[in-house]
């Protein structure tokens, strides 16, 4: 008799957990978060996604330090934060799911016009966003921020999350440092890819070290820049290699791009260029409506367009792996499944329905409803959402906001 394709519908292992399935709600900034704190509107996101069947839900992002935010509406991890992610915790907790907060700093893609503090990165270089020049970070700033983030875990533990999600991915600070477009130091941090990967490990590795198995630990890679120049899959494949056998993580996220030099490689699909217009202060807005396209590139969209090459990454490793990137229909997470993922991460189909692993699991549905317009990217900073049955255009509501 021919084997039972495998199932995203069972129990499974992730480091200390028991997840209920093995599907996450991957980390999309949710844009619930003003005053850099905790809202109802933020628990009340989760705790719907939880009650749909997710079997751990992820709170996108929070930063280790004030500067490394992408936006100063955005919480780091402090004590005058605790409170509201205890409340949130405890919402996804009641509805039987598990909950992981995705921890980094942003680095070059924070906003440091925002934040009211200089970005850092590896490199001096410049954040079209802020319209400032990002400053390189000194040893003394790099050790500060290892203390950011050993303290930040420690607080999100206290906090009631089940997992920690630290950001390798997307062009932010620590994989800022794989990339040689972006990390061009002489130290013992540049150059060779052992010494560009030499901070990362050296942040995953304090991480560990605090938290032990309190709590799930793991990686969101970027397998690749998506740009001539950047981290290539060649590279990431080393990399992920080395954190493997660091033997500091519980599993691994595979994602693509970066936030400021190919921020569409992660999503594929339409560029809503209009809606980013409208959804920036001017003078961006303007930029954006005029050459917007030449830093947005568009790339057609089709189910599982990352599985491909995250396929290589599952060749090479051991750890468990989780799979995105268009898995959103039956047959393309029985794909993944097959292909050897032990686990599958849903994002924009969340955002249009978070009832959806329900459905799945039912037979009621076999694939999203999410048609892939991407227009939910330009609302993250008034509230993630699915504009598909929102007939109010994005408007300017505060500086740098839209709703």
């Amino acid at each position: 008799m021919p084997a039972t394709p495998p199932t995203v519908f069972e129990p499974a292992p992730f480091g200390p957990l028991t997840l209920r399935n093995r599907l996450l709600k991957a980390a999309t900034f949710e844009g619930r978060t003003p005053d850099a704190l905790v809202t109802d509107e933020l628990v009340e996101f989760h705790r719907r996604i939880a009650a749909g069947g997710i079997a751990m839900t992820t709170m996108a992002y929070v930063a280790v330090a004030p500067e490394g935010r992408t936006h100063r509406e955005q919480v780091h991890l402090r004590e005058e934060a605790l409170p509201g992610l205890v409340r949130l915790t405890d919402a996804v907790h009641a509805e039987g799911a598990h909950v992981a907060a995705q921890v980094g700093h942003a680095g070059p893609v924070a906003n440091g016009r925002s934040n009211g503090r200089h970005a850092i990165a590896p490199t001096a270089m410049p954040n079209p966003m802020s319209m400032q020049m990002v400053r390189r970070a000194s040893s003394a700033d790099l050790d500060r921020v290892l203390r950011d983030y050993v303290q930040g875990a420690r607080l999100a533990v206290r906090a009631g999350f089940d997992a920690l999600e630290l950001h390798l991915g997307h062009g932010y600070l620590l994989s800022s440092f794989l990339s040689p477009l972006s990390n061009r130091r002489r130290d013992a941090y540049g150059g060779s890819l052992g010494n560009r990967a030499a901070y990362p490990r050296r942040v995953v590795r304090a991480v560990k070290e605090e938290v032990g198995d309190e709590v799930a630990v793991y990686a969101k890679l970027g397998m690749t820049d998506g740009v001539r120049g950047g981290l290539q899959v060649e590279e990431a494949l080393d990399v992920a290699s080395w954190l493997e056998a660091d033997g500091c993580l519980d599993a691994m996220e595979l994602s693509a791009g970066s936030s400021l030099l190919n921020p569409m490689y992660l999503f594929h699909g339409p560029v809503p260029l209009q809606e980013f217009a409208a959804a920036m202060p001017k003078p961006l807005s303007w930029g954006m409506a005029r050459w917007g396209g030449r830093f947005l590139k568009e790339y057609p969209y089709k189910p599982a367009f990352l599985l491909d090459t995250a396929i290589r990454f599952r060749e090479r490793l051991e750890l468990p792996l989780v799979a995105l990137g268009g898995l959103d229909t039956a047959d393309a997470m029985t794909r993944a499944r097959e292909a050897g993922f032990e686990f599958v991460a849903l994002g924009r189909s969340l955002v249009r329905d978070p009832d959806l692993p329900r459905r799945f699991e039912s037979g009621e549905a076999r694939r999203s409803t999410c048609i892939h317009c991407n227009r939910c990217m330009p609302s993250i900073y008034s509230g993630t959402r699915c504009l598909l049955d929102d007939p109010e255009p994005l408007q300017i509501t505060r500086q740098g906001a839209a709703s």
